[in-house]
């Protein structure tokens, strides 16, 4: 117990700005796969009265695969740190962020793995896929090709992890770059590939931060809502053991004691 506090206390405060009191808004309906307004009714009822046992002291993992330069790196420092380096350096392996949050008043942790686009960083890459939560793929909305590319990162990802347990993102970054009509057939694409693969849509710009801090509160908030479900699941199905085990040796002892009862009086 003494070693778990102690890594909890490490832990550095929720800032003010990571406060999350609403679900936040999908990008586009059309390629949302939770189109509902609010936090499930028994989410917002479990953190009311306490009830979401171990979720404060996890931590969801986050993986961002996509090609070569499609802007994962910014995207991340975007958020984590508010700042855009327009001198790109390919990731090397795998970089991680931690950004911690308060959801409907209980604290959450993400942790955003940047892995390598690079062909030959690949397999380093992979190794780190395993036990991802949420899985973000990135795609250039100026480069079809990167798209194009989608499947098959999807593929990789869901090699290391389970398909039914992954929450998937399908990101357009580098908006700022794309015109109007150029954006809007890629879009086009973009949300029939999300429906297809059962991802949820969104297009951002690292450079001017448009849509960034929505993207990944959404991210945050979803994942935080599956986690209390998981929790409040799993405490579930324990009561019903429990009264099982119960319900078993109450009928046993009875069962006993009838049998028993005639020979003590004998």
């Amino acid at each position: 117990m003494s070693v778990r506090v102690s890594s909890l206390s490490v832990l550095p405060p929720v800032r003010r700005d990571r406060i999350i009191v609403q679900l936040p808004k999908y990008f586009r309906k059309e390629a949302a796969v939770h189109t509902k307004d609010e936090f499930n009714n028994k989410v917002k009822t479990a953190c009311q009265e306490q009830r979401t046992g171990t979720v404060g002291f996890k931590i969801s993992k986050v993986i961002v695969v996509g090609d070569l330069a499609v802007g994962k790196t910014c995207l991340i420092n975007r958020f984590c740190k508010d700042a855009f380096d327009k001198n790109y350096k390919a990731t090397i392996g795998v970089d991680f962020e931690m950004e911690r949050f308060e959801v409907l008043g209980v604290p959450f942790s993400l942790q955003l793995w940047d892995t390598a686009g690079q062909e030959r960083f690949k397999c380093i890459a992979s190794t780190y896929y395993r036990g991802a939560q949420i899985v973000i793929i990135a795609f250039d909305v100026t480069d079809v090709a990167s798209l194009g590319h989608v499947r098959q990162w999807l593929e990789d990802a869901l090699r290391e992890n389970d398909p039914t347990a992954v929450q998937l993102f399908l990101v357009g970054t580098k908006k700022d770059l794309s015109s109007p009509a150029q954006y809007s057939q890629i879009e086009r694409d973009a949300l029939d590939l999300a429906q297809e693969i059962s991802a949820e849509y969104w297009a951002v710009s690292s450079l001017t931060g448009e849509n960034v801090n929505e993207f990944f509160f959404r991210v945050a908030s979803l994942a935080f809502e599956n986690n209390v479900l998981a929790e409040l699941e799993k405490s579930g199905t324990r009561q019903i053991g429990e009264v099982v085990r119960i319900s078993s040796t109450s009928n046993s002892l009875n069962a006993t004691s009838k049998k028993k009862g005639p020979n003590c009086c004998q």
